[in-house]
């Protein structure tokens, strides 16, 4: 099962708007992602409601690990995801 260890570079953390878009994301991959947590906590990546309640704020230590056909890729592309400041007005 491949895994990343990223930083949340959203300066509101996976609050809102960061957590829909990176779960909106983990939902688009088509394989079964996990977010842990500093803490340890996991969280099923596709829901929002896991992600908002893992409380993740600007700077934080977060995991990443997906199982399934495409689980690298989509290791890949969510630590993209939430190595980008998400709160920033394009």
């Amino acid at each position: 099962m491949p895994e990343r260890t990223v930083t949340v570079a959203s300066s509101v953390g996976l609050h809102a708007r960061p957590a829909s878009l990176f779960s909106q994301a983990a939902a688009a991959t088509g394989v079964t992602v996990t977010l842990t947590s500093a803490a340890g906590r996991s969280v099923n990546a596709a829901s929002i409601l896991g992600v908002l309640s893992l409380g993740i704020g600007h700077g934080e230590v977060v995991t990443i690990a997906a199982e399934g056909d495409g689980a690298d890729a989509a290791v890949d592309t969510l630590a993209s995801v939430l190595e980008t400041d998400l709160d920033k007005d394009d």
